[in-house]
């Protein structure tokens, strides 16, 4: 068959693009023909939509009027009215291209489940309707599951939420990313969805020391002994990145116990030895970001910002060295995964793959879809409060964190036992060898 992945953005390092870049490879292996719609393409291929961008100006107006404040038009008709005809320009140009390039089946990613892109679901549906071409829409995140989405501002959102995310069709069929997604979906819809998890490429070593990254932690100014914690996620709210500062500020209550001692890389922590919370993710939310920096200094946490030097993939850009997101997982010691809401956990897998130990906290779908495969964690717990627009969890959940982390850092026998058995776990269970099983049964061989 001939399928298109479809999303806003693709070639970037959010967990949606990187999941497809996956699903790509994993039908291909079973004979199919794959490419790419998007609004941007990033470091790859794609048919591109220009409405469909994930930052397309109009939208983002739309999004502001319709869950924040109808500030920009004068009415609730006047906003409707962009919205279809934002719909119309993106419709157009998907039948164009199913039609040019004979799409057999279209696989839009989070455009018919989150509400970011009102037009976008209507666009979908419609051009499904229109050329009869199958589609398998695979869920990431539902607009009930986030905060923005749940309470729009003008009642002609409610309708379209209700009625494109996702839309009820017979020739559209639905995958989730996790079992509360599935369960949820059964709920409200009466629809039966697939489960397909998350998973990696165990086939290839993406992550790797090697001549182009091995000055990486020279070039950000890091030492040897220096311990690098790693938050490879976006920067949201979210993402709770507080909890990882509030872990690295309990370890500095216990740093005499690191003092001149050999860690498990074969340095030892002395006095201008220090620990650093390594940012690799983009920044989404910048007064999020002013206010984990205030954060961080008043805890006394060094962050270090390295996203401006990461990006997809490898390259050269304007003279400067850029690393791919697999190169930041090189530097690190410890991943933080502190996200209190996920759909699944791309990032938490990366770590696993790396060899690294890594701190999470135990959001949902953690508990429903990760926890039965027994990984070691270093656990930031599973029930938070809010204070002061930051996360919290209670203080012995943390120190008993910080004494797992120091246990990582310095019995270099038992780190080596715990990441091996959970990246053994993984690549039986989460490979791109299983997804393509997975798929296969859903999507059948593209070789027949």
């Amino acid at each position: 068959m001939k399928i298109a992945l479809c999303h806003f953005r693709v070639g970037e390092t959010d967990g949606v693009s990187l999941e497809m870049d996956k699903w790509k490879k994993a039908l291909e292996l079973s004979g199919h023909e794959v490419i790419y719609i998007a609004g941007s393409a990033g470091n790859c291929e794609a048919q591109i939509i220009p409405s469909l961008h994930y930052q397309h100006p109009i939208n983002n107006k739309i999004v502001e009027n319709a869950y924040c404040e109808l500030n920009d038009y004068a009415s609730e008709k006047e906003l409707e009215k962009e919205v279809y005809d934002l719909a119309g320009l993106i419709e157009t140009e998907l039948i164009n291209i199913i039609n040019n390039y004979q799409i057999d089946l279209i696989v839009p990613n989070n455009i018919l489940s989150l509400g970011w892109g009102l037009s976008a679901g209507i666009a979908f549906t419609r051009a499904i309707e229109k050329t009869e071409v199958n589609a398998i829409c695979h869920h990431h995140d539902f607009h009930w599951e986030r905060e923005l989405y749940s309470h729009p501002k003008v009642g002609f959102v409610k309708d379209l939420l209700k009625t494109y995310f996702p839309p009820v069709h017979k020739r559209i069929a639905h995958v989730c990313i996790n079992q509360i997604a599935k369960d949820e979906l059964k709920k409200r819809y009466d629809v039966d969805a697939k489960v397909v998890p998350n998973v990696f490429e165990f086939e290839q070593e993406l992550i790797v020391r090697d001549d182009y990254n091995k000055n990486l932690r020279a070039e950000l100014g890091l030492e040897p002994a220096d311990i690098v914690f790693l938050q490879a996620t976006r920067i949201v709210e979210r993402k709770a990145i507080e909890l990882a500062i509030d872990l690295l500020a309990e370890l500095m209550e216990k740093e005499d116990e690191l003092k001149n001692r050999k860690l498990y890389k074969g340095f030892s922590y002395v006095r201008n030895s220090k620990m650093v919370l390594v940012l690799a993710g983009k920044n989404e939310s910048p007064e999020y970001y002013r206010r984990l920096q205030n954060y961080a200094d008043a805890k006394g946490v060094n962050l270090l910002d390295m996203s401006d030097v990461v990006s997809h993939e490898r390259k050269g850009e304007s003279g400067k060295k850029i690393y791919s997101l697999w190169d930041a997982y090189s530097i690190a010691d410890i991943v933080t995964y502190p996200s209190i809401l996920e759909g699944w956990g791309n990032q938490f897998l990366e770590a696993i793959v790396a060899r690294l130990p890594v701190a999470t906290y135990k959001y949902p779908v953690f508990l429903t879809d990760i926890e039965p495969f027994h990984f070691n964690v270093i656990s930031l717990g599973s029930e938070h409060v809010e204070e002061n627009d930051l996360v919290k969890v209670k203080r012995e959940i943390l120190q008993e964190a910080a004494k797992e982390c120091l246990s990582y850092l310095l019995d270099d026998e038992y780190r080596r036992k715990h990441v091996e058995q959970n990246y053994s776990l993984a690549s039986k269970h989460l490979s791109v060898k299983s997804l393509k099983d997975r798929l296969r049964a859903i999507f059948g061989n593209g070789k027949n």
